[in-house]
């Protein structure tokens, strides 16, 4: 590799015919955790332009969440907590990030970057480390255990790893060998002692909820300084799932009502009521109670009741809902997930 010294003048021919100055031109990705309260937004739009190529950040909010941490105008978006977006549809993108509620990990390439890396035919998903994302394991009990046992430094608090039994509960419900432990039952073990943990896991009962890191994703976050939460899981190995439910209008039409009510995160949610036995609604697999999360791949965060009903009706003769029944609304809630709609395979 050429490396440039400017001692040595700007005439040295190596500058103009060595591949490495094209690949230099290129800059790497950068990461940043957003975090908000309810009140606020993360102070960004997010732009689809005629002309560009991407999805352009714009409209930094002087003050705001975006400029505080160093997001850039004119930075591209390549990933939305650890999903890479390039060459995602740009409502699907938008969609991602409002669904994240409070908190979102971003990581962007600068304009010039990323123009530079299309130029040159890069792969930008191969520029991203292949997986960032923690784990959200539930396990249930047998009567065995849990099925892995914890270790730590002796006198150290809040340093937990996990040794994991092979075809045990913890194996089956997804939790990696070796892995680092980062949340319990939604509470984060910072601050735990071993003793302290381990007594935590008895008033568990019989099922605990972990949020746990490989190594690998744990140096990532450390390195740059920032806190693993269960917003950013990957809830893949998680029992509770939202469902896709596809409805064909009958002659008596869906067979189910709308209702507007609190949700458990404290906002206003749409959900489900007096669903007709036989009728479209009910052999489509819907029950009372599930809450409504998006209309035909669209979420409906944000919007009425009102605006609800005009999506449903949108399409006349059918329509997708995805739904969350209360048991899994209430899960998500509880260990401080974003929007339970990623959840869905």
């Amino acid at each position: 590799k050429f490396e440039f010294n400017p001692k040595d003048g700007i005439d040295n021919p190596a500058l103009t015919l060595t591949e490495d100055t094209d690949a230099e031109a290129v800059g790497e990705p950068r990461f940043y955790l957003l975090s908000k309260d309810s009140a606020e937004t993360f102070g960004f739009c997010l732009h689809e332009e005629r002309g560009c190529q991407g999805h352009i950040i714009r409209q930094i909010e002087l003050g705001g969440v975006a400029q505080r941490r160093g997001l850039q105008d004119g930075d591209r978006l390549l990933q939305v907590n650890g999903h890479f977006v390039d060459d995602m549809d740009h409502m699907r993108v938008v969609q991602r990030i409002k669904a994240s509620g409070n908190q979102v990990l971003l990581a962007v390439l600068d304009g010039d970057s990323y123009e530079a890396a299309k130029s040159l035919g890069r792969d930008l998903a191969q520029m991203l480390p292949p997986d960032i994302r923690p784990r959200l394991c539930h396990v249930t009990r047998d009567k065995s255990g849990f099925g892995f046992t914890v270790s730590g430094p002796e006198g150290t608090k809040g340093t937990f790893q996990l040794s994991v039994r092979q075809d045990g509960p913890a194996d089956r419900a997804g939790v990696p060998a070796g892995s680092w432990l980062l949340e319990l039952n939604g509470d984060s073990v910072k601050s735990y002692s071993h003793a302290q943990l381990t007594k935590k896991l008895k008033q568990s009962g019989n099922k605990v909820t972990l949020l746990v890191a490989s190594s690998a994703v744990e140096e990532f976050y450390r390195l740059r300084g920032l806190r693993v939460t269960a917003a950013l899981a990957d809830p893949t190995w998680l029992p509770f799932k939202a469902r896709e439910l596809h409805l064909v209008k009958g002659p008596a039409g869906y067979g189910f009502l709308l209702k507007e009510d609190d949700c458990i995160s404290g906002g206003i949610g749409q959900f489900l009521w007096d669903v007709d036995e036989g009728l479209p609604a009910e052999q489509a697999g819907m029950k009372e109670g599930d809450r409504v999360l998006a209309v035909n791949g669209e979420s409906i965060e944000g919007l009425d009741h009102e605006q609800t009903v005009l999506r449903i009706r949108a399409h006349e003769e059918r329509v997708t809902l995805l739904v969350i029944d209360p048991a899994g609304d209430e899960f998500y809630h509880s260990v401080g997930f974003g929007d339970p709609a990623w959840s869905c395979p």
